[in-house]
């Protein structure tokens, strides 16, 4: 499990990310949206379904990326307060999308975004609180050191 310390300097990094992505004037897919049509395009002539759509891709991105600020959040406030991730994503995914309302003429706000943003954080939170547990269960079995 990565250490206290490595996750807050880890949370640092990602909130820079994160809100570079999130406050960009324009939608960061902007210049992807002919690929992603293509690569959907392709998909279905595959044999994908159809319900595998553009929301669908925009949502999982989502999802994946809430994931870390979930899972570090958890792994900063430790296994007891993991619960923590959970509403760090949500809160922060209504303050992103409340800015995107306001501020950002060429960004929609949603509240599908705010959802799968907070499923990210929940998960990541989860994967977190299952890794600390396993964690301490491994210390607990180890038998003291003797000099």
């Amino acid at each position: 499990m990565l250490p206290r310390r490595a996750a807050i300097w880890a949370l640092g990094a990602y909130a820079l990310a994160l809100g570079l992505i999130a406050l960009w004037p324009v939608p960061v897919d902007r210049d992807a949206s002919g690929f992603l049509a293509q690569w959907l395009q392709d998909l279905h002539r595959g044999g994908v379904p159809r319900w595998f759509d553009y929301a669908v891709v925009e949502f999982t991105a989502n999802v994946i990326l809430f994931f870390p600020l979930g899972a570090l959040v958890a792994r900063i406030l430790g296994p007891r307060y993991w619960w923590g991730g959970v509403a760090t994503g949500f809160l922060l995914s209504v303050l992103i999308e409340f800015a995107q309302f306001a501020l950002l003429p060429a960004r929609f706000a949603s509240a599908a975004d705010v959802a799968a943003n907070t499923l990210g954080a929940l998960l990541g939170a989860l994967l977190a609180r299952a890794l600390m547990a396993r964690g301490n269960a491994v210390r607990k079995r180890r038998p003291a050191r003797t000099l």
